[in-house]
């Protein structure tokens, strides 16, 4: 049952980044080109998701476990940190130049878009670089 929720949940995400449009990497830039042709269509995609999650996410704070009884795992550092903004920045400055964020990028690596496979490999180039320099810091 947990993977067929998994399955069902992550199959109604694509279709929402693509049905938005959100798949599509010159709609994110069009959004991000505030000096241009200022695309505000991902900021209603935003909001509306926002709305709709703000009701299970409160909820959610109130259960000890899901629906289908794993542990909830909720975000419970609220603090701004220096590693938190250089972090944030570095994810601007890719999705920027890409126009992709994970999401979208894994959505598109099903059309075989050679784009969307350089930045799903540069991606976890980037993260395995992080786990190495963090058993190193540790």
């Amino acid at each position: 049952m947990k993977t067929l929720s998994a399955l069902l949940a992550g199959l109604i995400f694509g279709l929402g980044l693509i049905v938005s449009g959100m798949a599509n990497p010159a709609k994110v830039q069009g959004f991000l080109d505030l000096a241009g042709a200022w695309d505000p269509s991902l900021a209603l995609v935003m909001v509306g998701a926002i709305g709709v999650a703000l009701l299970p996410f409160r909820l959610a704070q109130r259960l000890k476990t899901s629906w289908l009884g794993e542990p909830l795992q909720l975000p419970g550092m609220r603090e701004i940190t220096p590693r938190l903004v250089a972090g944030s920045v570095l994810f601007g400055i890719g999705w920027g130049l890409a126009g992709l964020c994970p999401g979208p990028a894994l959505v598109l690596l099903g059309t075989l878009s050679a784009p969307a496979l350089l930045f799903v490999l540069a991606m976890l180039a980037g993260m395995a670089l992080f786990r190495l320099l963090e058993r190193q810091r540790a």
